[in-house]
């Protein structure tokens, strides 16, 4: 009885439908079960962001408010940045159930482990539920945040958010900025970050248990190669992330006189940074999969040794028992060609259930949102002919 119940846990886990804010949305209307209505927090949650930020501006004077047009690192991070990472709960959530399922369905995970599968599961649940952990965000946003963004503001020039002086004195705009929109990113962000976490040590949990992995599996990851492409769930996080590190690269370049070419390192940085952190999880795996190839080398080249000798026997040293037989069209031909597509299979198997090329979508991703800003290098024709012959 007791095992009939622990095969019925559940197995629809995602990392994104839980939590005391997730809760809130839900109370608020904001938000269903399946994390439906996200017109309505994009209507909501920006809005509360940047439209304050204008409206005082606005009262503030012409002067203000043509500073905070100028502001292109604030534009972006309210109006594009954020509406990414909210709208990024939705396709994670959609994509990623499958992603859990595949362990059972697939057969992945051997029987006699489902119940310490099914625990890993309510376990990342509890995590992911977890009220210390979104509060500890939460305090961490209100007590280092505004910290880090006053010791970002420029003390020199007057800008719409505050007007330098004797000591440093916040507009309202910039109280709103500083308490209330910077907040309200570095909240969505940092559970992001928590979410990733938790998504990581939900894989650890499984790379612990005896797996089914097949070296001849067609993905040449051994049957786990969908987790490669989970990956792309995360492509509008990377989005957001490089869309927030271009508006911060367009204020130096724009109204700093910066080249983007001194930034180039810091770019390239910062993109291989955040297509580690989402695929770093996936390397858990590279040990059953090495053992895996290793066994599956030495099977199949064990099978193919008693097959190639059977075979040199019959067909081409002609000292095998059976009648001889007509070469064309036999069958031991093509399952020699079978045999031999086989092997090449785990030869071929690769380490991790990722290609390049799910490396590459992840850094395009991740890159796009910066291509505008090659424009204050190359005209527009140029730079449409270069993405042409790369792409092409």
């Amino acid at each position: 009885m007791a095992e009939a119940s622990s095969t019925e846990e559940p197995r629809d886990f995602s990392v994104i439908a839980g939590g005391p804010f997730f809760d809130l949305l839900l109370k608020l209307h904001l938000s269903g079960s399946d994390l439906e209505l996200l017109h309505r927090r994009l209507l909501v949650l920006t809005p509360i962001a940047w439209l304050p930020l204008f409206f005082f501006s606005v009262v503030a004077g012409m002067n203000v408010l043509h500073s905070f047009l100028r502001d292109v690192e604030v534009h972006v991070r309210f109006l594009v940045a954020l509406p990414v990472l909210l709208s990024a709960e939705l396709i994670v959530h959609t994509r990623m159930r499958p992603m859990v399922r595949a362990f059972v369905d697939r057969e992945i995970v051997y029987p006699q482990d489902l119940p310490r599968f099914y625990r890993s599961v309510k376990s990342a649940i509890r995590l992911r539920n977890s009220i210390a952990l979104e509060l500890g965000i939460l305090i961490f946003v209100y007590c280092l945040g505004p910290w880090i963004t006053l010791h970002r503001i420029d003390l020199e020039n007057p800008h719409w958010y505050a007007m330098p002086g004797a000591r440093l004195s916040l507009t309202t705009a910039g109280w709103w900025y500083v308490f209330v929109s910077v907040p309200i990113v570095q909240f969505i962000l940092l559970r992001w970050y928590a979410r990733l976490v938790i998504w990581f040590r939900f894989l650890w949990q499984v790379s612990r248990m005896s797996l089914h992995l097949i070296p001849t599996h067609p993905d040449r990851s051994a049957g786990i190669g969908f987790l490669g492409r989970s990956a792309y769930a995360f492509s509008p996080i990377l989005f957001a992330e490089g869309t927030l590190l271009a508006g911060l690269v367009a204020s130096e370049i724009l109204y700093q006189g910066k080249s983007l070419l001194s930034f180039k390192w810091q770019i390239g940085g910062v993109i291989a940074f955040f297509i580690f952190v989402v695929m770093a999880p996936l390397f858990v795996f590279t040990l059953k999969m090495a053992r895996a190839k290793r066994q599956g080398l030495a099977e199949y080249g064990l099978l193919a040794q008693q097959y190639v000798t059977k075979f040199e026997k019959k067909w081409v040293l002609g000292v095998s028992d059976a009648p001889p037989e007509n070469l064309l069209g036999v069958a031991d031909i093509q399952s020699l060609a079978d045999l031999g597509n086989s092997y090449s299979l785990v030869r071929d198997m690769r380490l991790v259930p990722f290609g390049l090329q799910d490396i590459s979508r992840l850094v395009v991703a991740t890159a796009v949102p910066l291509l505008p800003l090659m424009l204050t290098i190359f005209p527009p024709e140029e730079l449409i002919f270069r993405i042409y012959k790369l792409l092409f």
